[in-house]
């Protein structure tokens, strides 16, 4: 985790570098919290799930939230399994006025199945959490269901003291608004 004052949008490719040679976060599973996110996105019954570029391409959290380098956009590819992507948060959510933290996560799968698409990713040294995050689009006789579930804690010694009385609920804060960013992209493509 580095914190910032400025903007380090012109520079996420030298992070994006940085972060590529660090290794993922040990952990065990069974010590993580779990926390499952989900909205319906059509109830209507069941349908083909659409072209999910979008998804692939992590437009997941509004850019007032996060900004990011994706090592697949940088070699400008699609998505693989080893693939680094670098954040800035900004905390407060306003990007002219906050704290830049710039961390990364290492994508670990990627799920395609006829009914079931996404992909999930770990966190790399220095993330304020430590743990894994799966984001997925499933069709359901219920709909059409994103999903964010994740297995997480936080990362190190300032985010464990701040976390109860800040980091949690800016978690939950950012997660709402990526469940609720990903609904009006699969609503635009239906």
């Amino acid at each position: 985790m580095k914190i910032y004052l400025t903007d380090q949008k012109d520079r996420l490719g030298k992070h994006l570098a940085y972060f590529k040679t660090q290794e993922v976060m040990r952990y065990d599973k069974t010590s993580l919290s779990e926390k499952k996110s989900s909205v319906i996105v059509n109830a209507s019954g069941k349908i083909t799930l659409p072209p999910l570029d979008f998804l692939f391409d992590y437009r997941i959290f509004p850019p007032e939230i996060m900004i990011y380098l994706t090592e697949w956009q940088e070699e400008k590819r699609e998505m693989q399994v080893g693939d680094t992507i670098v954040q800035q948060v900004y905390i407060p959510p306003v990007k002219s006025f906050s704290q830049k933290i710039v961390f990364a996560v290492r994508v670990n799968e990627i799920i395609d199945e006829p009914e079931r698409k996404g992909f999930s990713y770990q966190t790399l040294e220095g993330h304020v959490e430590m743990g894994i995050s799966t984001f997925t689009i499933e069709q359901s006789e219920a709909g059409m269901i994103f999903k964010i579930h994740t297995f997480s804690r936080s990362g190190n010694i300032l985010s464990r003291v701040l976390g109860p009385l800040f980091s949690v609920p800016y978690q939950t804060y950012c997660t709402n608004k990526a469940v609720q960013q990903v609904k009006q992209q699969l609503e635009k493509l239906l």
